[in-house]
């Protein structure tokens, strides 16, 4: 099933200010788009082992696991299945070169040798090189892929908005090195496909100054290097406990102690002093940080870009919890 609002795409990339909850957004569309009869597969290269933890399950090896079900289609048809990868560069090396250059055996040699450590520690940008090429094997596929799973979209919980134009463009600059062999074609392959309708980069924040800025120029650094940007999903939105006209009146103070306390005997609670104070005084944190949050959100609506909005949610992130906000994602045109 294809992103209501990215029809085209078959590469969901997921970034974020450390914090906004990227990772669970990644899990939740990958559950979304996991509509009846698809295939979804949702990779990780950070090394957190942070999929494993939201699903529940052991931790990942470097091979495809199904993890899910997805959500059920139109007419409650069985929901798809979500797969998870847990990339490491060492595994994807020694994947590279056996399928590149036939070493087979001798490329386990050399990672007991500590070569391949070396390699990926040692020379710029071959970490991450090797992570997005993985992730391109796996969007690549299709029926001549004999033995392997075809996916209709895989989604990518990449590494934060800071350096998310640079991990994708290091096949860019590692084709401008290299000038013929299987290093260049797979590096220029990769460029094309990032650079592609059927790729999309979305940015996940939430409504604070820092996220939402660091969101601000991400879109300017991705549109610098013509990298396709997506939507942005602004998480975490606590609930509207009070409308704008009380929240006005708290703001400028127009709330008294008697006239709550009244308002709590009437509701037939104890309006001492005590909680009367306290409850004022989160009234009045309240007020502010909707404040806050509503300048955040006008600076996001001024990124002309799509967006989607998923709550807070006070009991934790668990499996039931990726659900939800996947039907959420499904709601709003983004899954």
């Amino acid at each position: 099933m294809s992103s209501r609002d990215f029809p085209q795409v078959r590469l969901h990339i997921v970034t974020g200010k450390g914090g906004t909850g990227k990772s669970t957004v990644a899990a939740s569309l990958a559950l979304g788009l996991a509509a009846a009869g698809t295939n979804v597969l949702l990779c990780e290269v950070e090394g957190r082992q942070g999929i494993a933890r939201m699903f529940d399950v052991e931790p990942l090896p470097y091979a495809e696991r199904r993890v899910a079900t997805g959500l059920p289609g139109i007419d409650g048809q069985r929901g798809g299945v979500v797969h998870a990868l847990h990339i490491d560069p060492e595994s994807a090396l020694l994947e590279y070169l056996s399928m590149y250059y036939k070493l087979g055996r001798a490329g386990r040699a050399l990672d007991r040798f500590g070569v391949v450590e070396f390699a990926t520690t040692i020379a710029p940008g071959v970490r991450d090189v090797l992570l997005t090429g993985k992730v391109y094997e796996a969007t690549k596929r299709n029926a001549r892929n004999k033995n392997a799973i075809t996916y209709d979209a895989v989604v990518l919980d990449a590494p934060p908005t800071g350096r998310i134009a640079q991990f994708l463009g290091v096949n860019h600059e590692l084709a401008g090195l290299a000038r013929m062999g299987p290093i260049k074609s797979q590096a220029d392959s990769v460029t094309t496909l990032f650079h592609s309708k059927r790729t999309a980069v979305h940015l996940v924040t939430v409504l604070e100054e820092m996220p939402v800025q660091e969101t601000t120029d991400g879109i300017a650094e991705l549109r610098k290097h013509d990298l396709p940007v997506g939507g942005v999903v602004v998480n975490q939105v606590r609930p509207r406990d009070l409308d704008d006209d009380d929240l006005a009146a708290v703001r400028a103070g127009a709330v008294t102690k008697r006239q709550l306390a009244a308002a709590l005997t009437r509701s037939g609670l104890s309006g001492d002093a005590e909680m009367v104070m306290g409850l004022l005084a989160e009234a009045r944190d309240h007020a502010e940080r909707r404040a806050l949050e509503d300048a955040q959100r006008a600076l996001v609506d001024e990124l002309d870009v799509p967006t989607y909005e998923l709550p807070l949610l006070v009991g934790g992130v668990d499996l039931g919890a990726l659900y939800e906000l996947a039907g959420m994602l499904r709601e709003q045109g983004l899954a």
